[in-house]
């Protein structure tokens, strides 16, 4: 038997995140929860997910940083990132993938395909 994976949730929308632990628990994962990017980089200093969906505008440290954070340290670096934010400038979308974003969606986005995009992400591993 394979070992569950574990994807970390940053997000400080409730309902998105409901929606988010629902849809991946559902599908085998373990799921772990953060609602801004300070308590997220503070987890990740403890624990190693296998994959973080990670939104662009939270409190106290926007995902950008949190990214920028993830990708700077050795320990995190090469863990798959997929940012999850209503931001849909150009802009903002290369802005992400530049710091290392492996893939980007935005809001409203459809559950199914966010789990077909974790999925490829994760085989890559």
């Amino acid at each position: 038997m394979t070992e569950r994976k574990t994807i970390l949730v940053c997000d400080d929308d409730p309902l998105l995140v409901d929606l988010l632990e629902y849809r991946l628990s559902s599908r085998g994962y373990g799921v772990a929860v953060t609602r801004d990017g300070g308590e997220g980089l503070a987890w990740l200093k403890e624990n190693r997910p296998d994959a973080i969906i990670l939104d662009a505008m939270m409190p106290v440290i926007d995902g950008y940083e949190v990214l920028r954070h993830i990708r700077e340290n050795p320990e995190t670096a090469d863990i798959p990132v997929i940012m999850l934010t209503a931001r849909k400038q150009e802009r903002d979308i290369v802005g992400a993938l530049e710091l290392g974003a492996n893939d980007y969606m935005v809001k409203p986005f459809i559950p199914e395909e966010l789990a077909a995009r974790l999925s490829r992400l994760l085989e890559g591993k």
